[in-house]
């Protein structure tokens, strides 16, 4: 898919993400819209995932680490084929539905549960290991919060991948600033994390998150490193592609709109594929 194509369907998914929260009453909406261009990237023009060759130990794998964006998550899946976008819109969140508020691995498509931060890393670490010591052509692919970057096992995969050079592993931060309870430099900062990260004997680029050309530039480089892993640092809007409203707000860490808002959110998302189509 063209660029043009992935911006649209990346705007078209937060419509479907916005839809889940307002019926289920819950979910994680800011993050959701900042990771949305980072995940439609790697599901439709990066990875080699689909539902057709998930028993192939040869696919490629990710794990969504920081697992409360998981309605993004969901959606993305269930426009790749996994399940059905109504299913998972009708069932979010609802009594007794495997959709639950975190990646759940009783779904298809889903490699592990996630949610309780600072996993995400040091499984794919083990992850890249097989894949090398078995000689699989796989790639290994993590998507974190910065606020994640707080828990001390994502230093230790860090510190693992860099050491054993696993090329074949690429990490993504969501770098959006904010986190539940502030800035992410007011709890814990990160003002030096290209430097921190590489460090550690990492590849790291820097982007823009939610630009898909530049995305699809960023994980080209990061494949053709063969001599260490990567971690694109994803330099994201919390809430883009909401409008005024929501973007850059913390507030909307994990917030419900409102009829009001609702109509806004969409709006504003309208008028971003508009734009898009004309460009």
């Amino acid at each position: 898919m063209d660029v043009k194509a992935l911006t649209l369907k990346s705007l078209e998914l937060r419509k479907v993400v916005l839809e889940m929260i307002m019926k289920s009453g819950g979910g994680h909406i800011g993050g959701d819209f900042s990771v949305m261009d980072i995940l439609v990237t790697l599901y439709f023009d990066q990875m080699n995932i689909s539902p057709e060759n998930m028993d192939d130990e040869n696919r490629d794998y990710f794990v969504m680490s920081k697992g409360h964006s998981v309605e993004s998550y969901y959606a993305v899946l269930a426009a790749k084929g996994f399940f059905g976008t109504d299913t998972v819109i009708n069932e979010f969140s609802q009594f007794g539905s495997k959709f639950i508020g975190h990646p759940n691995n009783e779904l298809p498509g889903i490699e592990m549960n996630s949610g309780s931060l600072g996993h995400g890393l040091p499984v794919c670490v083990g992850m890249a290991l097989a894949c090398r010591k078995e000689n699989r052509p796989s790639r290994v692919y993590t998507v974190m919060g910065d606020g994640e970057l707080a828990e001390g096992s994502v230093w230790e995969g860090f510190m693992a991948a860099g050491h054993y050079r696993l090329s074949n592993l690429c990490a993504v931060v969501d770098r959006n600033r904010l986190q539940i309870s502030g800035t992410t430099e007011q709890v814990m900062t990160h003002e030096n994390l290209h430097a921190q990260i590489e460090s550690f004997g990492w590849n790291v680029i820097e982007t823009e998150g939610n630009d898909i050309a530049k995305l699809h530039e960023a994980f080209d480089q990061a494949r053709a490193v063969t001599d260490r892993p990567t971690c694109i640092i994803a330099n994201t809007i919390k809430g883009y592609g909401g409008g005024e409203i929501m973007e850059n707000k913390v507030a909307w860490h994990h917030h419900v709109p409102t009829k009001e808002e609702y109509e806004e959110i969409v709006k504003a998302i309208d008028a971003k594929k508009e734009v898009a189509l004309h460009e």
